[in-house]
């Protein structure tokens, strides 16, 4: 499959899914009269859901990343290039910033507004620590077993850490910076993304080095 396809794919995956987080927590939390476990329920459904949808179509094209830390770990285990792997964060972040302003257009809303809900502080950071870690073993696992479970594996965890962590598991650089552009339900302050970003590379690394240590190496040498 040509670059450019791959490419697209990203960007198409990428944009549906930051509308989705979005939109879905714009729409709970209009129609949940301001009950934020209602609207928790709606944005994680839809989005593990969508995720699901999103991997099963464009698989077959790009592998589906839609996330900087996917693609890292997949070039760390030598399944893409570098140079297709920089290719593809920069297509991530800006299908990202494209699917927030295509929610908020949706809604009526800016297209972009900073984000004034804060997440900062241990718990957060641990918590995505521990989401990116999990979502990336069962990513890394599937794929050398399972490659065909990774759709339903992937869309039933995000929706189950929405739950379980304090940060509702973004997991995902190119989501966290997409959302600092959205002061809705699914926002974070740009002030914060930092900290969640260098959370969310060290539980990818630290989820490469433990799956090769399961499996007995990348996935590439299996």
């Amino acid at each position: 499959m040509s670059l450019g396809r791959r490419l697209v794919a990203e960007a198409l995956g990428t944009a549906f899914l930051l509308a989705t987080v979005i939109g879905s927590g714009i729409m709970g939390e209009r129609l949940s009269g301001g009950d934020a476990a209602i609207t928790l329920l709606a944005n994680s459904l839809a989005t593990g859901a969508a995720l699901a949808a999103l991997i099963a179509t464009f698989a077959p094209v790009s592998g589906a990343h839609f996330n900087p830390v996917v693609t890292l770990a997949f070039a760390l285990e030598k399944t893409i290039t570098w140079r297709t792997a920089s290719a593809y964060f920069g297509v991530q972040v800006a299908a990202a910033f494209a699917g927030v302003a295509i929610a908020h257009m949706m809604f009526g809303e800016p297209l972009f507004f900073a984000s004034l809900k804060s997440r900062s502080g241990d718990a957060q950071w641990w918590s995505e620590i521990v989401a990116t870690f999990g979502l990336l073993t069962i990513i890394l696992g599937c794929v050398r077993y399972r490659p065909d479970a990774i759709p339903s594996a992937v869309g039933l965890y995000i929706t189950a850490a929405y739950w379980f962590t304090s940060s509702t598991s973004f997991a995902n650089p190119a989501v966290t910076l997409a959302r600092a552009a959205s002061n809705t339900f699914a926002g974070i302050r740009p002030d914060d993304v930092p900290g969640f970003i260098a959370a969310q590379l060290v539980g990818a690394l630290l989820a490469v080095a433990v799956t090769r240590w399961l499996h007995g190496g990348p996935a590439t040498k299996r």
